[in-house]
């Protein structure tokens, strides 16, 4: 579906010729922008259930008005784009051309803006980040994936330095944890782990001496369903060889798997020796439900897991508190006992100029605007007593009832605060005690720490600025891998080699090679 609407983007824009053709060469000087008053923004609209307010006519919305011009002196419209459609309803706007569609617009969709790029339709902006934009590129910060690089020049082009849009960033990047019994451990006397090795002596002693009572045939050390890609990522990839560069971890990315990475084999082989030890769930295969799985470590029988970094504190299903219904004083507590472990991708929005926009000075002032904190804080938190309340010198969001004037119709309004998505409180540990305060019963310092161990050293995925072309073969390519992943780790010891070697030449003969070669051209060796 996404590539039939591109191809109706190009298109669209190729038969109403409203865009001109798109300068290959970076400007050596920042062209002078006429100064205007007017502006047209963007903003989500997710309809009105629930009693949210009309998205480009609101309090919030009035508010934005007021300040931008008193501070501004700009005078801003909002036109609405529906959240479930924004790519048909962007690509008409920007089909209609100016006095359509905004001066500024955003998108998750960042293969069509790269389309609207390629037909001369997208302003670059890389001349005005220094002048214009200090305030966003500060906010923002650094890179994970490109360290010593901020995260504003995500999008710049390696080979022309253009930069056709500019991300918004994910406050709340925390990715995987893995959680052990705490309960069990002080049952056997034995220390939280702190490292790989001291986590499997864990796991072993679970198997051998049951310290949940739940039965030597039914006790689980290391749980996992079917989806062993995810629930294995931090144990397989703590084998990476630590040599390779960031232009190896992309170019050996293929498909979202990275089984074609160096020291991956030797993590899965590590994972197959597990298995053969009684310590892995030896059914793993046939777990394909969701509820299976939560309901194997709500009964009490398994020791430990990897997982969603928040994983059995959510409240939507309730790991922790229905296994304390089951085992009273049960306890499962993150630990930090992998290398190479990654953070999500800090990018989320994509926000760009229409190359043929009348107001790019404003648009870009009030970008900037967005950025500064007496700005972003109001429209993230609101009021207090309407939209939140202080708990120990931190926000806790609360519920505003429905069609009151101030209700968000977005969490924390990340429609309407374009640079972020996710409370901004000024420090990783500040954002933690916030988001802690979202989990219903459980104790907000557990939240933060969660938090905080799932972050702490761990990198950014390997990412590259330029466009692959060679993505036909993906879901084939994922499928196989998967399959790999759960033969190879049952396997024998004795048949995993043969097994392993099989499945990687017949996942390279699918198009991996093909994809491989690709990437190798596009990143540059140093």
């Amino acid at each position: 579906m996404k590539r039939i609407v591109l191809a109706a983007v190009i298109m669209l824009m190729v038969s109403t010729m409203v865009f001109g053709q798109r300068a290959r060469t970076p400007a050596p000087a920042a062209p002078a922008l006429t100064p205007t008053t007017r502006l047209t923004v963007q903003v989500f609209d997710r309809g009105s259930d629930g009693g949210r307010s009309l998205a480009h006519d609101n309090a919030w919305t009035n508010w934005i008005k007021e300040k931008a011009k008193r501070d501004l002196n700009i005078d801003i419209t909002f036109i609405p784009v529906g959240r479930w459609s924004e790519t048909t309803d962007i690509v008409n706007l920007m089909a209609a051309g100016p006095g359509s569609a905004p001066d500024l617009c955003y998108t998750y969709a960042y293969d069509m803006i790269a389309a609207f790029r390629d037909m001369g339709g997208v302003m670059d902006l890389a001349p005005y980040i220094d002048s214009y934009l200090p305030d966003l590129k500060r906010l923002l910060g650094s890179d994970p994936s490109f360290p010593g690089r901020d995260l504003i020049y995500r999008d710049q082009d390696p080979r022309t330095q253009q930069i056709y849009s500019v991300v918004s960033y994910r406050v709340v990047i925390a990715q995987r944890n893995v959680f052990i019994r705490k309960d069990w451990l002080d049952r056997l006397g034995m220390p939280v782990p702190t490292d790989f090795n001291q986590f499997y002596a864990a796991l072993r002693a679970f198997r051998d001496r049951d310290p949940g009572n739940v039965g030597r045939n039914r006790v689980v050390p290391f749980g996992v369903n079917s989806d062993v890609r995810w629930g294995l990522a931090d144990l397989i990839q703590h084998f990476l060889d630590p040599r390779m560069t960031p232009r190896d971890r992309w170019v050996y990315s293929i498909a979202d798997r990275n089984i074609m990475m160096p020291g991956y084999k030797r993590g899965v082989q590590e994972m197959n020796k597990w298995y053969n030890e009684g310590l892995i769930f030896k059914d793993f295969p046939l777990m394909v439900t969701a509820d299976d799985f939560y309901n194997q470590i709500k009964s009490g029988v398994v020791g430990a897991f990897a997982q969603n970094w928040d994983f059995p504190y959510r409240t939507d299903i309730n790991i922790l508190e229905d296994l304390r219904k089951n085992v009273p004083g049960a306890d499962y507590v993150p630990i930090s006992v992998t290398n190479n472990r990654e953070v999500m991708d800090k990018p989320g929005l994509r926000i760009f100029i229409p190359s043929f926009s009348p107001n790019k000075d404003a648009a870009l002032r009030y970008l900037n605007c967005l950025a500064k904190e007496e700005n972003y804080r109001f429209l993230q938190l609101g009021q207090e007593g309407v939209n939140h309340r202080m708990v120990n010198g931190i926000p806790q969001s609360i519920a505003t009832a429905p069609q009151h004037p101030w209700i968000q119709n977005s969490p924390q309004n990340i429609d309407l605060t374009m640079p972020m998505n996710g409370i901004e409180l000024g420090s990783p540990e500040r954002n933690g005690r916030a988001l802690g305060l979202g989990y219903g019963n459980i104790a907000p310092e557990v939240i933060s720490n969660a938090f905080v161990v799932s972050t702490r050293g761990a990198r950014g995925p390997a990412v590259w600025q330029a466009t692959t072309t060679v993505n036909q073969y993906h879901g084939d390519l994922r499928e196989k891998a998967d399959d790999l992943l759960a033969l190879a780790i049952t396997a024998r010891p004795q048949d995993f080699n043969r097994v392993w070697d099989n499945g990687i030449r017949d996942w390279r003969n699918s198009g991996a090679n093909e994809v491989f070669n690709e990437r190798s051209a596009l990143y540059p060796r140093r």
